[in-house]
């Protein structure tokens, strides 16, 4: 039991050099067991080309601007969904176009149901104070009708 288990954790290294020291051997080690924490799956947000290479299959959705690409940066990783933003500069004006895949259709279909509901929430909007502005500008040009005073009938000033 105790063999199998070294054997599992033995790593080959192999370091050319005129002399063999101690501090060769150690940086050698360094060097390795830091390329060994990387993490060889690229997550979130990556180039078309490396989401091409990961040999899953790939499906495409159409985003209105830049402005809902991050949005859908933010639900992506909180999904784990791997994407790749790409521009169609074919149409006018330009959209852009979001590859993706996941590990399983459930976390795929669960970021996409936020997704929609974060849109949807922001398409109904509350109007701007800009506009309210405007608005309660164009009621105060409007003359009022004097109100009457209902203790004496008579107008209110």
């Amino acid at each position: 039991m105790q063999h199998e288990q070294i054997n599992e954790r033995t790593v080959a290294l192999s370091i050319k050099g005129a002399k063999l020291t101690g501090q060769l051997l150690a940086k050698a080690m360094q060097a390795f067991l830091k390329k060994a924490r990387e993490p060889t799956h690229k997550r979130g947000k990556q180039s078309y080309n490396s989401l091409r290479k990961s040999g899953a299959s790939l499906a495409d959705i159409d985003i209105g601007d830049k402005n809902e690409i991050g949005t859908f940066n933010r639900v992506a990783r909180k999904y784990k969904v791997d994407f790749a933003p790409r521009i169609d500069r074919s149409t006018d004006p330009p959209k852009w176009v979001v590859f993706f895949k996941a590990k399983d259709d459930k976390s795929l279909q669960s970021a996409f149901n936020e997704y929609s509901r974060i849109m949807l929430k922001h398409k109904v909007r509350k109007p701007s104070m800009l506009e309210k502005l405007r608005n309660l500008r164009e009621l105060a040009k409007t003359p009022l009708a004097p109100a009457r005073n209902r203790n004496r009938g008579g107008i209110e000033i």
